[in-house]
């Protein structure tokens, strides 16, 4: 059932790329939310075009995405979709192609399946629970792995979003060469990055993110052999009340590489 799921996932994401890519190629304006983070046309119509493809197929099951509103109904049910349309809108607005829809579906507060679609690159990472994690090349579905380096690190940093404490830390470690590299990218093609042993570590120390940003790549980075922790090295569950990650999270390929 959860190749089911998770191709169902996959169709609504082809669905929605079709529309924000139509978007993407225009002179789009966009707003600011009461949070002052971006929201665009795209961000609403893909919204509602994987909620509804979604909903048809799985009327019994809640909703957690980023764009509607939150009734709190979720709260009582087992499976729930956590969606988010257009993961790194200010990089849709750069126009720097590092743009994600993250889609994921939680059992009991555990991500079961987790998908993260590159609309602008065609291109798919996704992880189903306990069956491990992948990348989706053409028609094939090959399977990925964190790498196993303990040294001459690569970290994976925002490009709009990084924290003077996430430069300290990096700066720290950089000066005894546990760093190697510093690569920016967007969205939640970082955690993809780490899953595929492309990169080692990534830092998000601010409470800026919500469910819905991270559900996806957390079951894509642990399904691959790798960390998505809070700094106190703690998982996060899913479906919550409070959808805000507060504590913020670190992703990593191995334990060993937990600096602070």
């Amino acid at each position: 059932m959860l190749k089911v799921f998770l191709e169902d996932a996959y169709q609504a994401a082809l669905l929605a790329t079709k529309e924000i890519l139509s978007i993407y190629r225009t002179n789009f304006t966009f707003e600011n939310k009461l949070d002052d983070s971006p929201v665009t046309i795209a961000d609403k119509k893909a919204d509602a075009i994987i909620r509804q493809y979604l909903k048809v197929k799985y009327p019994n099951f809640g909703f957690l995405t980023e764009e509607s509103s939150d009734d709190f109904s979720r709260l009582n049910q087992d499976y729930v979709w956590v969606v988010d349309p257009i993961d790194g809108t200010k990089d849709f607005i750069a126009k720097n192609d590092e743009f994600t829809i993250n889609i994921a579906l939680i059992y009991k507060q555990q991500v079961l399946v987790g998908l993260v679609h590159i609309p602008a690159k065609q291109d798919t990472y996704f992880a189903l629970k306990d069956l491990g994690s992948f990348h989706r090349i053409g028609n094939q579905d090959q399977r990925i792995f964190v790498n196993h380096k303990v040294d001459h690190l690569t970290v994976l940093t925002s490009r709009f979003h990084l924290q003077p404490i996430e430069k300290e830390v990096i700066q720290k470690y950089q000066s005894n060469g546990k760093i190697l590299k510093v690569e920016t990218y967007g969205s939640a093609i970082k955690a993809c990055r780490i899953a595929e042993g492309l990169a080692e570590i990534s830092y998000r120390l601010s409470p800026g993110t919500k469910e819905w940003d991270t559900a996806a790549s957390d079951l894509i980075v642990t399904e691959a052999g790798g960390y998505f922790i809070k700094p106190n090295k703690e998982k996060y569950w899913y479906n919550r009340r409070d959808v805000r990650n507060l504590e913020g999270y670190i992703i990593l390929n191995k334990l060993d590489n937990l600096l602070l």
